[in-house]
């Protein structure tokens, strides 16, 4: 399982890197501000969910606690927010972009989930 979240989060860096290139140098004549705007607010989300779950992966691993739920919230959660407003920013088409709260939400729920796992463990002070 670290393995695979790893090579997630590792891909998730790597395109994340990738798309902000590409739409700072190839994009930025064919794209308006707007649609740009979208492609930088993707590529930030899934930057920072991408450290996240290596920070994830890290603490689960010197903890010895359980953390899949986090995890899988962050990869789907990027996937269909990110994901999302790629496909809008790129095609114009804008009932995809409803796809979007659903992956935020999830997002949202893996902090959430991450927080409650972290209460539960946390030893007494």
């Amino acid at each position: 399982m670290d393995k695979l979240m790893v090579a997630i989060a590792a891909f998730y860096g790597m395109s994340g890197v990738a798309m902000g290139a590409f739409a700072a140098h190839a994009l930025k004549k064919r794209l308006d501000d707007y649609a740009l705007d979208i492609i930088q607010t993707a590529t930030q989300y899934q930057m920072i969910h991408a450290i996240a779950m290596l920070a994830i992966v890290a603490l689960a691993h010197a903890g010895s606690f359980e953390l899949r739920t986090p995890l899988w919230c962050f990869v789907i959660g990027v996937a269909l927010f990110s994901g999302s407003l790629y496909v809008l920013a790129l095609t114009g088409i804008k009932p995809l972009g409803a796809i979007t709260p659903i992956g935020g939400v999830l997002l949202l729920l893996g902090w959430i989930v991450l927080i409650v796992k972290a209460v539960k463990v946390a030893p007494s002070i």
